[in-house]
């Protein structure tokens, strides 16, 4: 069974250290607003790949390509400002550590900073996400196993300001891939115990902090 780090949001100084060299894990899992330093060394202290989606106070990670071994954007060799060597599942469905992920990275939007998304811009985006995942089944027999966000479905375990508010249409997500997990971010508990929520087959995960998880 992958075993992995799972974070988000906020920065356990702890692991920030080569103390991180302790925890036996397959691969980092980032669910967004996580300096992407911190990612990057996370991969790198532990040997491990890491997949992640960009959270609101995450940089604009859109636009860019990899050709050559070059980052490019707009046709132009130029830095990539995401972690080193990280995988961005934001839109996507990819494969890591033999868990497959599908990824929708972004909050609500509530001003004009980057990854943030209107209702129907997220239905959107996650009605591509969903035929993605639907042509890599047909073409191996594999159905997603995480679907990793930055905010949670609305009305479970979001909050009723607007930026905190979650996507409806990851309700319809959730009932077409059934993945075995949601994992997300952006709703601080600030201490206070977050149960996991269950919809259907899959269940809801909270990972603000750090969490290590097992995935069978």
């Amino acid at each position: 069974m992958p075993k992995a780090l799972v974070v988000s949001d906020e920065v356990d100084e702890r692991l920030w250290t080569d103390a991180v060299r302790a925890v036996s894990v397959d691969l980092v899992i980032g669910a967004g607003d996580l300096p992407y330093d911190y990612l990057a060394f996370l991969a790198s202290a532990l040997d491990a790949p890491c997949v992640f989606v960009p959270g609101n106070h995450d940089p604009d990670l859109s636009g860019y390509t990899r050709y050559g071994g070059l980052s490019m954007k707009d046709g132009f060799p130029t830095a990539w400002p995401g972690p080193a060597g990280g995988v961005n599942a934001d839109g996507r469905v990819v494969d890591v550590a033999g868990i497959r992920f599908a990824g929708l990275g972004g909050s609500i939007r509530y001003n004009d900073g980057p990854n943030q998304w209107t209702q129907r811009q997220q239905a959107r985006r996650a009605r591509g996400l969903v035929r993605r995942a639907k042509w890599r089944r047909r073409r191996d027999g594999h159905d997603v196993d995480v679907l990793l966000t930055h905010s949670p479905p609305l009305d479970l375990g979001d909050r009723a300001d607007p930026p905190h508010r979650g996507f409806a249409c990851l309700h319809r997500t959730i009932d077409v891939l059934r993945p075995k997990w949601l994992l997300h971010g952006h709703i601080h508990p600030h201490g206070e115990p977050v149960p996991d929520r269950v919809v259907g087959e899959t269940r809801i995960r909270n990972v603000v902090g750090h969490r290590i998880m097992e995935f069978s």
